[in-house]
């Protein structure tokens, strides 16, 4: 059996995907609600970040298979976005005149939007191998 993405380490993941999720939708919500006109795209893409945050710490606070699964395509998501859109935005410095949570690989939040991913994959990677103890264990059927 699979170990719980939310205990241990993960805790402390859960805890940063839900700050992340908080300062992302925040910033989102002020950007979108008082100046949308001058960067629609980055102020959307902010907001789809906060959305990515809030399902992946809902995935990884809860433990069953189908949060594992959320989890892991939240994430991957995140990391696909975070990579494309600091890409982007390095290229394309008109498209981004203000900044969103993964703009410049998340520069604005000291990289850790960038980071987070692959410490999340490699979570739950890690959280999903099965114990060597318990199995070998196990009684035998």
């Amino acid at each position: 059996m699979a170990e719980p993405t939310n205990k241990g380490p993960g805790r402390v993941l859960v805890a940063i995907y839900g700050v992340f999720a908080l300062s992302a939708g925040a910033r989102a919500s002020v950007q979108i609600a008082s100046k949308f006109r001058e960067a629609p795209l980055a102020f959307t893409l902010s907001a789809l970040a906060a959305l990515v945050y809030i399902v992946a710490t809902v995935a990884l606070a809860r433990s069953s298979a189908t949060a594992r699964r959320v989890a892991v395509a939240a994430v991957a998501f995140e990391l696909v976005g975070v990579l494309a859109v600091g890409t982007a935005s390095l290229l394309d410095k008109d498209a981004f005149p203000d900044a969103t949570v993964w703009s410049g690989f998340g520069q604005g939040y000291g990289y850790v939007p960038l980071v987070l991913p692959f410490v999340g994959l490699f979570w739950l990677w890690r959280t999903s191998r099965r114990d060597p103890v318990a199995s070998a264990t196990a009684p035998k059927d």
